[in-house]
Order: C-alpha cells, then sequence, then structure tokens
C-alpha cells in the first residue's frame, strides 16, 4: 500500500492569490506550493482518491495520471469535493464513497454525472481493493465531517480531514497503533480557529496517539515551511 499526499493546502492555498508573507513569497519565487489537500492510495495496481480538490487535474497530472478507480468525500466543503467534475470525458467517472449527508450533498452538486454512488457508516469497515477502510465522526462545525483509517496489510494509517481537537473517543480509540497520522493543522499554534487544529492541537494530538509518523495536512500560507511534520504536495509513504 502507498499513500501520496497530492495536496497539502487549506482551502486558499500556499501562495494565496496577492499576498506578500513570508510562504508566499518563498512559493513565488521558487515555485513550491501547497495544492488543496487530497491523498492518493494505491494497492494492487488500484487507485483511490480521497477528497477530489479543485486542483485533482493538476494533482493528477504532477502524479503520473493515474486510473482513479474510486474516491471517498470526507465532507461537502468545495475544497474537498469540487474537483469531482474534472473527471467528466476524461475517464469512466468512477463510484464516490462517502457518509449519506456528504454523498447526498456533493451528488446534487455533480447531478450532470452519472456515477455510483455508495453510502457510508462511521465506524463500520469497508472494504476497497483489499484495504478496510473505517470512517469516523470528527468535529467541524457545522459540517458533516469523517476522518478515515485505512488498513492493509497490517499496516495502518489515520486520516482526521478537517477537525477542530474536540473528536470523540470513540473516533480516538480507532487512531492507536497507527504507522502514519495525517492530521488538520490549519493555522500556527498562537492562532485560534473553532472549526479546525492550529499547529499545537495537532502535535498535541499526534503526541497523544503516538503514531510511528505523523503529518500535518490542510495548512494555510500562515505556517512555516519549514516547521518540523508539515506535509509537503508529492510526499509519499509506502508501506510493505
Amino acid at each position: 500500500m502507498k499513500l501520496t499526499l497530492l495536496g497539502t493546502g487549506d482551502a486558499i492555498g500556499t501562495p494565496k492569490i496577492g499576498c506578500s508573507c513570508p510562504q508566499c513569497l518563498r512559493a513565488q519565487t521558487t515555485g513550491v506550493m501547497r495544492l488543496r489537500t487530497s491523498l492518493l492510495l494505491e494497492n494492487g495496481g488500484r487507485h483511490v482518491l480521497i477528497d477530489s480538490s479543485p486542483d485533482v487535474r493538476q494533482q493528477l497530472l504532477r502524479n503520473g495520471s493515474p486510473h482513479i478507480d474510486a474516491v471517498i468525500w470526507t465532507h461537502g466543503h468545495y475544497d474537498h469535493f469540487i474537483g469531482f467534475g474534472e473527471f467528466y470525458r476524461i475517464q469512466e467517472v468512477p463510484p464516490v464513497y462517502a457518509a449519506a449527508p456528504v454523498l447526498n450533498y456533493c451528488a446534487e452538486v455533480f447531478r450532470f454525472l452519472s456515477f455510483e454512488k455508495h453510502p457510508v457508516k462511521p465506524y463500520e469497515p469497508f472494504d476497497l481493493f483489499g484495504i478496510s477502510i473505517t470512517p469516523f465522526l470528527v468535529k467541524h462545525p457545522p459540517a458533516y465531517t469523517c476522518g478515515f483509517v485505512m488498513e492493509c496489510n497490517g499496516a495502518k494509517i489515520g486520516f482526521t480531514s478537517d477537525t477542530n481537537a474536540d473528536i470523540p473517543k470513540m473516533s480516538l480509540d480507532l487512531l492507536h497503533n497507527l504507522d502514519l497520522l495525517l492530521v488538520d493543522a490549519l493555522v500556527p499554534s498562537d492562532i485560534t480557529i473553532r472549526k479546525h487544529m492550529n499547529y499545537l492541537d495537532a502535535c498535541t494530538l499526534a503526541q497523544q496517539l503516538r503514531p510511528a509518523e505523523f503529518r500535518c495536512v490542510h495548512v494555510s500560507h500562515l505556517i512555516s515551511w519549514d516547521l518540523p511534520h508539515v506535509g509537503k504536495d508529492g510526499e509519499s509513504f509506502t508501506f510493505l
């Protein structure tokens, strides 16, 4: 099983249009970017896209234009699903797996596309191409939002998606013994946002859960490029 960070940025991305902060200036001068957060999961030659960001076309081109066999949506905010329309006339539109409220909302936006819809329930595992995937609830008010645990051949990855630090205990119980934790960390530690974790919240959660590795994702242009454990676009992890 292989996981690639297709994007690690927030809804705005880095560089932010019209911004001259140190992170955005570095991006503009070096070409490094944070595209909107999405993940590519590979196993046995099959590819699962977790969240179809507005940057999905660029992300897939950067990563060899893989055929996408299934899509998973975490929640109905545009930066996590709106890129699904890019599959129109590119390949057979892939089936989508998501919690029912998420699937119903996002599918209405894409009612012009014909695709399989598979509602899934929090805490009930389902299988995709040899990967066991378990949705779990997080707190990203007011959006109904799920994170996911992905397990294959003894490897275990957890992805919180967008959330604040008030993650339900039933969800936290799934996030132990992880090989990799991907965790929302929108802003620096001195900023508090009701719907998201900041960098300190993310690092504190990782300290509590003790994964073998962790990366902060869904980070804004306010987060320094050089902070430890901040994910980078294109970074990949292979689990044998």
